[in-house]
């Protein structure tokens, strides 16, 4: 039986994206005869019709290949039922694509926001599953997401060189490391790459506790502090602020590394610089552990269609790969618990929250 699938990346970018697309195609075509739609620039393009039909070969080659072949955009979930001065209803259109291509499944591969639209797709009758990206470690019902292992690996080897450069100068350097709303990322690193202080977006820090190990640090014969900091973690006085507050301190030049070094600077006297990797975690080939759970992610997809299970998108759980109702997932962010069994070994080694 003939079955046409569409897959389409969607929000950031990530490692992993292309083993995940090569999974589901190579398990698609040895499991029944399958046709590819490739959707280019996610839901944009399922919005405006922009696709192509891809052959095996394009298949070939790409477990390795950091970002997307099919590309990439941001479509907020927040605007698809908005109807804006293009006067296009993106809903209406999406539904007319899948139906003009005789889709018999909609593969999309993204984070939250991709998810919910997911969930949107699913609600409207078409028939989808999600795969799990994101660097950010954030989508409910999964243990881990593709791409996660390898920006922890790209965080853990910035702040493992950071080392060497604060010790000769005997600095404090806070490191910025991915995750707006969610720590995943900078609390394996920060553990990983034996950081002092670990600051993350579900513990608001006080800076003078924080301004206390690094004292401690700069008057010991080691003399220098290793902060990895969250680009979404914030000080308590911060915390209280409504959303908006925080977005317009933030857009006038305050990231939170170098608000934290400011602070530190002016309360400890040391020297203290803000380091900001950016968009170097999200980039290049993808590790081992990443091609293989990317492939594993895919190859389910292939089986749930084969099956005719849709309507979900495929997790991790444990050492099984499985799967979860979109309807449950979707907008369900995963946060670091404060009790985290990782949280507890970080304490217990010395690492301070600054709480």
């Amino acid at each position: 039986m003939r079955r046409r699938i569409g897959i389409l990346t969607s929000g950031g970018d990530c490692p992993g994206l292309n083993a995940a697309i090569r999974g589901v195609a190579r398990a698609a075509y040895e499991m029944f005869d399958a046709e590819i739609v490739g959707i280019h620039d996610g839901y944009r393009g399922l919005i405006e019709g922009d696709y192509s039909e891809m052959t095996r070969s394009q298949f070939s080659g790409i477990l390795t290949l950091g970002g997307t072949i099919l590309g990439t955009s941001r479509t907020p979930f927040r605007n698809m039922r908005v109807i804006g001065d293009d006067n296009v209803d993106k809903v209406a259109m999406m539904k007319k694509t899948y139906k003009g291509l005789q889709l018999d499944c909609l593969i999309t591969l993204g984070g939250n926001g991709t998810h919910k639209t997911a969930n949107l797709l699913a609600q409207e009758g078409l028939n989808v599953i999600g795969l799990p990206k994101t660097i950010d470690n954030d989508l409910y019902g999964t243990d881990f997401t593709f791409g996660f292992h390898t920006a922890n690996d790209i965080a853990t080897d910035v702040i493992d060189r950071i080392h060497s450069t604060a010790a000769s100068h005997g600095r404090c350097m806070c490191i910025e490391i991915m995750g707006n709303k969610a720590g995943w990322l900078t609390l394996y690193s920060g553990v990983a790459g034996g950081a002092d202080v670990i600051l993350i977006p579900e513990i608001p820090y006080d800076i003078d506790k924080v301004a206390e190990v690094v004292k401690r640090r700069a008057e010991s014969n080691k003399g220098f502090t290793i902060i990895a900091v969250a680009e979404g973690a914030m000080d308590k006085d911060e915390s209280k602020l409504k959303k908006k507050e925080r977005e317009a301190r933030r857009a006038a030049g305050f990231s939170s590394s170098a608000y934290l070094a400011k602070q530190l600077q002016e309360k400890v006297g040391v020297e203290a610089r803000s380091v900001v990797p950016g968009h170097i975690q999200r980039g290049g080939t993808p590790s081992a552990y990443d091609r293989v759970l990317s492939t594993e992610f895919g190859v389910h997809a292939a089986e749930l269609i084969r099956d005719g299970v849709f309507g979900v998108t495929v997790a991790l759980k444990g050492n099984e790969i499985t799967h979860n109702p979109l309807s449950e997932v979707a907008g369900v962010a995963k946060l670091v618990p404060p009790d985290h069994q990782m949280i507890t070994t970080a304490r217990d080694i010395g690492i301070s929250f600054g709480d």
